[in-house]
């Protein structure tokens, strides 16, 4: 197959399976469909998932107007189909999975499940389905797998898997992985024992792509090297063999950003890995999953900094980093959220919801005839333009298309290959099926695709290429610190908080108005150029509205009641008061000190005077860790730990009431 690894998809692909014979048997269960798109085993109906709707459409590919419209749970996120074409479809808005066999024009079951479940795969033999939830049932310490046997829709186990989990798949040995979303990593399963395999506290991810130590590191530009830290592991994508799995990844900056703004874009702009792109970079992760361990295959972004490149052309996987020497909004590659290997395996689709496009690049190498690795740096063969708010793709069988789901144009979009060799190129057709009507209002859906936009001149610059979810994953956070010319900032939620009633802004309190803070974010770190009122309101009107993470804990009522008790004998009402639970206060809650605020900069003066403003307290569970600069990593740290009564009076509470605290604070 050494012919077809220098030729390009999709076309070609149907050639190298018929003449020559190597497409890979299955050894896991690859699929060709991710995320919110599914293909029948013929290939003859497509199924999407809108999440605004809360319907699935089952699709007629030859006859695409006579779709029909099946009405899931709430905030459907992905499909998958079994054997029989019986469609799962994870309803992260409802806890549940819901069941439609092949031909039903309605739900035929509805399995109940933990927390937000947002991951589906099948076992190799169909015969059991594996869902993963966001936080399990009664605590957000750790999300869950589920697994249901396919025959009797029973639950058959539980498993905790670690923080916020978000995809799984499974790969050769019986073996499943599962992307832990905030941290970047995968956690191992072995399914017949049903037990964690991988070491939790080891970030294996972390450790490789920052290999080389960096204190005092000089780099071309004088300053020392940045590590960084991979997150938004959305996605498990493997070849039809089960043995390689690739994790789209953002790689997050987590050296001081010195950069100043100006006329070259906002101090979001440089820093990246290799010194290349900006502080929010996207990536992919590359495992071997031969081993009893995944091995993870990643390119030491701290080794490259002085040369400005990863010149390793010889590795036998992709670039680690999408950012591309070429820069501009027409090479950006934001936001991954889904991908599927080519039948043969030899491709990987990577689909990027903040660059609204998709990057196709091969599995295992990054050179070559149809590359341009020595001058862009990345292993990118082409990037198609799609819709906004892309979360799905699905290919067919003989690799000739590739669909597209356009979540927030509600739209299927197809994608096809055109010429061969080294000249092929695949192109969106233009021709959408329109899968649901708008339910957003105007204004909203709007907003919501200003903030999920890294390519928006006005929201970011051309050299930055970041969105404002590049940093608030999902309207959230993404657990980070970032280094801020300011001080150590972690990255505050914004769902469930009615951001408008909470003013002023900022950590420091130093912007009075919403679109005072805009004014700075957009332009200073970001680039862009600036939104006009009418924009800057519908932006606002989004993020007010996202809904707060929900919270576990059901099972501890008594304790939740017992700890609002010790929340008011401790005064913590004092500052968290009201419906949102801030008084929108600066206080100094003993975390004032000169690394929190550096000298010379123009909030320094309001947080060593008055301390930081006081954050609401909604959906405070999912949002670990905690503080202004992320140095608490649990809430029980924070309560047991509040030497001098400097974090409300907890001294006056007994160690039940400080539990029963913790409990309170989790369930809001």
């Amino acid at each position: 197959m050494n012919w077809f690894k220098r030729t390009m998809v999709v076309g070609a692909v149907a050639a190298a399976v018929l003449l020559t014979g190597c497409a890979p048997a299955p050894q896991g269960n690859a699929s060709r469909s991710s995320g919110s798109l599914a293909l029948s085993s013929d290939d003859a109906v497509l199924y999407a998932v809108d999440t605004d709707n809360g319907v699935l459409a089952v699709i007629p590919v030859a006859t695409p107007d006579q779709l029909t419209r099946i009405t899931v749970g709430q905030s459907p996120v992905r499909v998958v189909l079994g054997p029989d074409d019986t469609a799962y479809v994870a309803n992260r808005g409802s806890n549940t999975v819901s069941v439609i066999r092949k031909g039903a024009k309605e739900v035929s079951a509805t399995l109940e499940t933990a927390l937000e479940p947002s991951g589906l795969a099948l076992s190799a033999d169909g015969r059991q389905l594996l869902v993963t939830c966001n936080a399990a049932r009664d605590t957000a310490a750790h999300g869950v797998l589920l697994a249901f046997d396919t025959a009797t829709l029973q639950q058959q186990w539980e498993l905790p898997v670690g923080e916020e989990p978000r995809a799984v798949a499974v790969v050769a040995g019986n073996k499943a992985l599962v992307s832990l979303y905030k941290k970047g990593e995968v956690a191992t399963v072995d399914l017949s024992r049903q037990a964690v395999t991988s070491d939790p506290s080891r970030a294996q991810v972390y450790t490789e792509a920052n290999a080389t130590r960096t204190t005092g590191t000089p780099t071309r530009t004088g300053t020392t090297v940045s590590t960084f830290h991979p997150r938004a592991a959305a996605d498990i994508i493997t070849t039809p063999d089960g043995t390689r799995a690739f994790t789209p990844v953002v790689w997050a900056r987590e050296g001081a950003i010195s950069r100043r703004p100006s006329s070259a874009g906002g101090y979001y702009s440089a820093g990246g890995p290799c010194s290349i792109g900006a502080v929010a970079t996207a990536g992919i992760v590359t495992y071997d999953t031969r081993g009893a361990q995944p091995e993870a295959l990643v390119d030491d972004l701290t080794a490259c900094a002085s040369s400005g490149t990863n010149t390793n052309d010889s590795s036998d996987f992709p670039v680690s980093t999408f950012s591309s020497s070429r820069g501009g909004a027409e090479a950006a590659v934001q936001g991954p959220t889904v991908g599927v290997t080519d039948p043969t395996g030899a491709w990987v689709f990577i689909v990027n919801r903040e660059s609204q496009n998709v990057a196709i690049l091969p599995v295992d190498r990054r050179s070559g005839t149809d590359l341009d690795f020595e001058r862009t740096g990345t292993s990118i063969r082409t990037l198609v333009r799609v819709g906004p708010g892309a979360d799905g793709i699905a290919i067919s069988k003989d690799g000739t298309r590739a669909f597209v789901y356009s979540q927030f144009n509600h739209q299927v979009e197809t994608l096809v290959a055109k010429g061969r060799g080294d000249s092929a190129v695949v192109v969106n057709t233009n021709t959408p099926i329109t899968v649901a009507g708008e339910k957003l209002s105007a204004e909203v859906a709007a907003g919501r695709k200003l903030f999920f936009d890294a390519i928006d001149p006005k929201v970011s610059s051309a050299q930055t290429n970041v969105a404002c979810s590049t940093c608030h994953l999902e309207g959230r956070e993404d657990g980070h610190v970032w280094m801020f010319p300011d001080g150590p900032r972690q990255t505050p939620a914004l769902a469930g908080r009615d951001l408008l009633q909470t003013a002023p802004f900022h950590w420091s309190g130093e912007f009075p108005t919403i679109g005072d803070f805009n004014v700075h974010t957009i332009r200073e770190r970001m680039g862009g150029v600036g939104l006009n009122a009418a924009d800057a309101a519908r932006l606002d009107q989004f993020i007010s509205g996202l809904p707060t993470a929900p919270a576990p804990l059901a099972k501890q009522a008594d304790a939740v009641v017992r700890g609002r008790a010790a929340f008011e004998k401790a005064q913590c009402a004092t500052c968290h008061a009201g419906e949102l639970l801030t008084d929108n206060s600066n206080r100094d809650v003993g975390t004032v000190n000169t690394r929190s605020a550096v000298a010379n900069e123009r909030d320094n003066g309001i947080v060593m005077l008055k301390g930081f403003n006081v954050p609401s307290l909604k959906g405070l569970a999912r949002s670990a860790p905690y503080l202004h600069d992320g140095s608490e990593a649990t809430l029980e740290v924070r309560v047991f730990g509040n030497a001098g009564d400097k974090h409300g009076t907890t001294s006056t509470l007994s160690e039940g009431e400080k539990t029963d605290l913790v409990s309170y604070l989790k369930s809001l």
